[in-house]
């Protein structure tokens, strides 16, 4: 059973985004877990604020390069390659198969090897410039501390842009299974350098702490690729025809993401100027916000990524595909949208409350939090939005619809942050994700001309009604259970949550039954058949042999 979970492809989406997502599921658990030791050892103090500032110019490194190109061209040519004619009938005059695959893999790894490495000597010689212009609110020590943390951390770009064309190639071979537990293996280092190397080396031990992170992250990967026939080969050829076609498509991409990517340095720079801890405050909030957008958001658009892009052109199976993925999004972004605002006070206590980590740090995250919450659909929706634009190998509308909704977030930054403060920060982001994903979402239908409108929000409102009526049973628990525990304690916060949590969660189950919702069937059947044993398949039996 392990050996095939580990070896075998998954052709259903429902499946491959329910491995997905358990992994994520764990990998932020253990995010949680490193958060709780941070909040509880540092605070949302000077320290954090270091650490936090300390990943922006490595993680924008990071963004550009490599994930414009894996998103945007890589998954897309890789799977043509390994499904085309030419691809099989070489394979078997030659023995050689999926070489044209092998040889774009090689390639791209190299180049963006390269390109990665180059610049990060660039960051780590001229990080102390960097950081002065990143965080102007720092004074010269905080300064010099964030440099130093940031030199450390421009290893961890080099490792994850080797792990994620690793990655890509799993998810074009669909063995999402080992690409699901890099994550997890990534927050295990982060685990350790927080429990470990910190104690030892004091905050340099969280910089390390990450470099092991990445590292695993990509050990964990590499045994499966090469099962799958990769063998590495030195090759850098500009000239291929897939490269210059990834590189046409990722320019786009990559000034998207830079938009992105530049917008929380600017994020970053306005929150320098604000109290100590308002950095570290505006990151727990979006970890926590993040949750569900990664178990759910993220792991059906990744999960559908390899089907949508070989059906791309094929309208009407794109239709089909999108609006069953899209409603399975909302299916479960929903609920989880009432239940992190109705108990997010609950959660940030338990989960972050201990240590230094005060009542005012406490208040500060539930209020940013709290306007992270309202754009959570919009969040979770734009990651399949995007893929299905760059299946169609248009790059250009998300980027130009990206740069019009980060002026917005910048905009609103800079009037909110003076009247809210750091959640004010939260509140212009979630804005501008509502605007990003209505712009998108419009686009897109003109594109192809229907997104399946009338079924989808004819589901839609079937789960939201669900999802109201267990926001009003969380709130009713939450008031029947506080006279009988001692709120002053962790436990009874806990106690007071998970009743209520769980009590929500089984009347917008019921309420879905009870409305007869195609989400829930689905994906009720879809575990039951999994659970014994019966292979589930996509649609078209051909695309699954194919990919």
């Amino acid at each position: 059973m392990i050996k095939k979970l580990f070896s075998s492809s998954i052709n259903s989406i429902t499946i491959a985004a329910l491995f997905i997502a358990l992994s994520s599921l764990v990998s932020r658990f253990l995010g949680i877990f490193r958060d709780r030791i941070l909040a509880g050892e540092f605070g949302a103090g000077d320290i954090l604020d270091i650490y936090y500032t300390a990943f922006r110019v490595p993680d924008l490194i990071f963004n550009l390069l490599v994930l414009g190109a894996l998103s945007a061209g890589f998954i897309p040519i890789f799977v043509n390659l390994l499904k085309g004619k030419k691809t099989r009938i070489k394979g078997l005059v030659f023995g050689s198969k999926h070489k044209e695959a092998w040889y774009l893999a090689n390639n791209i790894l190299n180049i963006l090897l390269l390109s990665v490495a180059v610049l990060s000597v660039f960051g780590i010689i001229f990080a102390p410039a960097l950081i002065k212009v990143l965080a102007p609110g720092f004074s010269l020590s905080k300064q010099a501390l964030t440099a130093d943390l940031t030199r450390i951390m421009f290893l961890s770009p080099i490792l994850l842009g080797i792990s994620s064309i690793l990655g890509g190639v799993l998810q074009s071979f669909k063995r999402f299974f080992i690409y699901s537990l890099a994550p997890i293996l990534y927050n295990i280092g982060i685990i350790v350098g927080a429990l470990f190397f910190a104690p030892l080396w004091g905050i340099y031990g969280l910089a390390w702490g990450v470099v092991l992170g990445a590292l695993l992250h990509m050990l964990i990967q590499l045994p499966a690729v090469i099962k799958l026939g990769f063998r590495y080969r030195l090759i850098i050829d500009f000239k291929n025809k897939q490269v210059r076609e990834i590189g046409r498509l990722m320019i786009p991409r990559t000034m998207s993401l830079a938009i992105s990517q530049i917008n929380l340095l600017v994020i970053t720079i306005i929150a320098s100027t604000l109290a100590s801890g308002s950095i570290a405050v505006f990151n727990f909030a979006n970890n926590l916000q993040s949750f569900p957008i990664g178990i759910f958001g993220i792991s059906f658009a990744v999960a559908a990524f390899p089907t949508i892009s070989a059906i791309a052109f094929d309208k009407p199976k794109l239709i089909n595909n999108f609006s069953k993925v899209i409603r399975q999004i909302l299916f479960f972004i929903v609920p989880a949208t009432v239940l992190l605002l109705t108990l997010r006070a609950q959660i940030i206590r338990v989960i972050l409350g201990t240590g230094q980590f005060n009542w005012e740090d406490t208040l500060l995250t539930i209020h940013t939090l709290g306007f992270f919450t309202l754009s959570l659909f919009a969040q979770a929706s734009i990651p399949l939005l995007a893929r299905v634009f760059y299946a169609r190998h248009n790059s250009l509308t998300p980027f130009y619809i990206g740069l019009f909704s980060a002026l917005v977030n910048l905009i609103l930054s800079l009037v909110l942050v003076r009247i809210l403060g750091v959640a004010g920060l939260a509140l212009a982001f979630s804005i501008a994700s509502i605007i990003n994903f209505i712009i998108l979402w419009l686009f897109l239908r003109a594109e192809i001309k229907s997104l399946d409108e009338d079924r989808i929000l004819f589901s839609t409102i079937k789960f939201s009604a669900a999802a109201l009526a267990a926001g009003v049973a969380i709130q009713g628990v939450k008031l029947v259970i506080w006279p009988y525990i001692d709120m002053t304690r962790t436990w009874g916060v806990f106690t007071q949550g998970f009743m209520a949590g769980v009590s929500g969660i089984l009347v917008y189950l019921a309420f879905c039954s009870f409305l007869k919702s195609e989400e829930f069937i689905d994906f009720r059947n879809s575990v039951r058949r999994r659970l014994q044993g019966k292979k589930v398949t996509t649609n078209d039996h051909g695309e699954a042999r194919g990919i």
